[in-house]
């Protein structure tokens, strides 16, 4: 932390959330005006309670006699970055999304699978995220992934999960409802297109989601915690999504709303464009 002015005798010791505060030492500069101070907290950077001391300092800076405070470290860098991550990170999401929900609803001709896609996405991330924080952040069954201590998440963990888990769930979904479709097209039974489409394609999809899981769990074995960290989320994001959510989830629910699967309005269906999916 720097400090313009030589710092007043009121300490920030005096706060509960600090261990420690050093004397301020002028800095290097040639106007003298700079001081130094190092603050150790009391709980870690990941802590809301170090967030808050982060806040607090800097909210006091020219108050009360304080002098103008800039508080920097690894710590402070880091509460900076997750700040600007987590308000973009909605941002991000949201378009993510948009984006997926029109590409089906172009692709499949309808308002439903798209929905139920989306929807699906959103079910994996979360749960993905929530694994995430349960094992790594919370330590729960940390022993398992070889992890000696709990430990903040990546700043970028949402970002990489998201576009990481957005590919492959798109990919997985494409891949067998647009055999339903197909099916459906030919026999008019969306329950037997999705029997059909499972036992075909499902296969392929169980296939490519067994070895997408596979390799990302080889990153659990890592000695970097970091490194360790992500492999474990990609790998039960993966799974969660394929297994549970295109495999179970999505065909259970195209079965249930049956031919309303693929209403589109005819002024829809006008103004979006047609694509070839092969």
């Amino acid at each position: 932390m720097q400090v313009k002015q030589p710092w007043p005798k009121k300490k920030l010791t005096s706060d509960k959330n600090v261990v420690s505060e050093t004397p301020a030492m002028p800095g290097n500069g040639k106007s003298g005006h700079y001081y130094m101070i190092t603050v150790t907290p009391k709980y870690d950077g990941n802590s809301v309670k170090t967030k808050s001391l982060v806040a607090k300092i800097r909210s006091q800076s020219n108050k009360n006699g304080i002098p103008k405070m800039l508080v920097t470290g690894t710590t402070a860098i880091n509460i900076d970055m997750s700040s600007v991550l987590m308000q973009a990170l909605p941002k991000f999401a949201i378009i993510i999304v948009a984006f997926a929900f029109v590409l089906l609803m172009i692709i499949f001709r309808s308002l439903l699978i798209p929905l139920i896609a989306v929807f699906g996405f959103v079910l994996s991330l979360l749960a993905t995220l929530g694994a995430l924080v349960f094992v790594v952040q919370e330590g729960h069954g940390m022993s398992l992934v070889g992890l000696t201590t709990k430990m903040s998440i990546l700043n970028f963990a949402p970002v990489i999960l998201i576009g990481i888990l957005f590919g492959l769930a798109t990919d997985y979904e494409v891949f067998l409802v647009s055999r339903v479709r197909e099916i459906y097209d030919k026999t008019g039974d969306t329950k037997k297109a999705v029997i059909e489409a499972l036992h075909s394609n499902g296969k392929a999809v169980f296939a490519a989601a067994l070895i997408m899981s596979a390799v990302f769990l080889g990153f659990v074995f890592a000695s970097d915690p970091t490194v360790k960290s992500i492999g474990l989320a990609l790998s039960f994001g993966i799974f969660f999504d394929a297994f549970i959510v295109r495999m179970v989830l999505v065909p259970s629910m195209i079965a249930l709303f049956g031919k309303a699967n693929w209403y589109l309005p005819k002024w829809l269906d006008k103004i979006l464009p047609h694509m070839n999916l092969e």
